[in-house]
């Protein structure tokens, strides 16, 4: 499941949120990270306000921006990249202070069925039409996911892959030794071969590289992303809740924290490389920026990420690495990465309170279009929803060439939206303290007994779940807990409908 480095990050709350609030009406997008203007607006024209989180790929914005505003004379864009990590707040900050944007990038809070029930998306019927919806993949457009009522929301931009992968500086495994014959570097497909190369790096480098790094000094639950690729190798299909997954095990309806092994297997093999001192020192306070150039500098010799990485590295003309996904304890995975039509389907919607609804759309159409999408991708982001867009031709990035193949290591899975659209009104309260505070906790030593976190985090996660099922059924609805399980359901093959 591709998305932003930064989509993937949980929503922080305090000052700086408290401050934004203050600021809420016209001043409110002071608190993203960018506010620049993508061009000054005409007196004659319209002028569109925008929001994303998008950071890494701003400069594939600028440029859909510029396109967009040559095609239609008068209309300008007004861009502003918000902080990714209060992004959902400040969408909602803004509908309560009058100053929603025209267009804006899908908050991943509240759901997209409850931004319908509040009356904060404009139906895109009138100009998403049958045809319009042809020009994309057959089932993009599902009920309870990006449709509801029968009315489109939101389009897509992005295709499904893989969502993390271990990244591996191929200059730092050359000076440790880590080679094959032929001189290629020797990729660790293992959690045996992460620790033995991990050691290999830090004791060969006297101290001055590290095997393995990360930052999570945002507070962004950077953590759970290490849980996320390493677990589900080992049979946990569910992973870690982060960006649009869940952590559900589908097969049983519920949170396996506690009974599959491999959670717990995966945080004490964790704990070890602390304690043997193949983690940099610091990371717990480098911002997730910050690790990415220390990664690029040498300083550790692997690291967990995204596709969002690979643009910002390869403007510093640095592309000596490789990547692999879904390092598992055996040579083969016991499950997957698994396509999600309900995470790819919403990317951009138009504001219910537009002055210039269909300018809007037609910035929706823009950024959405076939030939947007295979600028995406060429401007190494991700896969494009569009599969034509993801052909190898034009791709002159070997690591980004590696991960548009990896979406050959994604499978179809099971998706309970899909089967009763009813769940979309589901949406249950997130714990205070997540899977990746979860992480965080054993990493620092501040959670001693494993497996008891573990059963208590994932009980109030299916008590959650549960009530916020029963209060969709209350309203007349079909929701049930049993829609969320697909008992016949093998993580190994890809699922089909005939088995819902």
């Amino acid at each position: 499941m591709t998305a932003s480095p930064l989509s993937r990050r949980t929503f922080l709350r305090g000052s700086a949120l408290a401050a934004c609030a203050v600021a809420a009406g016209g001043a409110l997008s002071a608190c993203g990270s960018s506010g620049s203007g993508s061009g000054s607006g005409s007196k004659s024209g319209s002028a569109l306000t925008y929001w994303d989180w998008y950071v890494t790929q701003a400069p594939w914005v600028d440029g859909e921006v510029s396109r967009f505003q040559k095609a239609h004379p008068g209309v300008t864009v007004r861009k502003t990249t918000q902080v990714s990590a209060k992004y959902a707040d400040l969408v909602a900050l803004a509908y309560r202070g009058g100053s929603t944007p025209d267009v804006f990038m899908v908050p991943q809070s509240p759901g997209l069925a409850e931004q319908v029930d509040r009356g904060w998306l404009l139906p895109l019927d009138q100009w998403a039409t049958p045809a319009w919806q042809a020009g994309f993949p057959g089932g993009t457009f599902i009920e309870g996911a990006n449709v509801f009522g029968g009315k489109v929301y939101s389009a897509p931009l992005k295709g499904s892959a893989p969502q993390y992968q271990l990244y591996v500086h191929n200059g730092v495994f050359r000076s440790a030794g880590l080679t094959n014959p032929d001189g290629s570097v020797k990729v660790p497909t293992t959690w045996d071969e992460v620790s033995a190369a991990a050691d290999t790096i830090t004791r060969k480098s006297g101290g001055r590289t590290y095997g393995l790094g990360f930052g999570n000094g945002d507070n962004m639950g950077l953590m759970a992303w290490w849980l996320d690729l390493f677990v589900r190798g080992a049979g946990a299909p569910g992973g870690a809740p982060s960006g649009t997954g869940t952590g559900l095990d589908l097969r049983v309806g519920s949170w396996t924290y506690a009974s599959d092994r491999s959670y717990a297997d995966f945080l004490e093999l964790m704990v070890q490389w602390k304690q043997r001192g193949y983690f940099y020192p610091n990371s717990l306070s480098l911002s997730d920026e910050a690790a990415r150039a220390f990664f690029e500098r040498g300083k550790f010799g692997m690291t967990v990420g995204g596709v969002w990485n690979q643009p910002e590295w390869t403007q510093h003309k640095f592309t000596d690495y490789s990547l692999v996904t879904l390092p598992s304890p055996g040579p083969t995975p016991k499950a997957y990465y698994y396509a999600d039509p309900v995470g790819t389907g919403a990317f951009a919607a138009v504001s219910a309170r537009t002055r210039h609804p269909q300018q809007a759309f037609q910035w929706v159409d823009a950024l959405t279009s076939a030939a947007a999408g295979r600028r995406w991708v060429q401007d190494l982001n991700g896969v494009s929803v569009h599969p034509a867009d993801n052909a190898a031709d034009g791709i002159n990035s070997k690591p980004f060439a590696a991960f548009v193949a990896m979406t050959r290591q994604e499978l179809t899975g099971p998706v309970p939206v899909v089967r009763n659209p009813d769940l979309a009104g589901v949406t249950p309260q997130a714990p205070k303290s997540d899977i990746g505070d979860l992480v965080t906790g054993v990493y620092t030593g501040q959670i001693k007994d494993v497996r008891s976190a573990l059963s208590s985090l994932a009980d109030q996660k299916g008590r959650l779940l549960s009530t916020a099922v029963a209060a969709v059924a209350k309203t007349g609805k079909k929701a049930a807990m049993s829609d969320y399980v697909f008992a016949d359901w093998d993580p190994t093959v890809p699922y089909t409908t005939k088995k819902a």
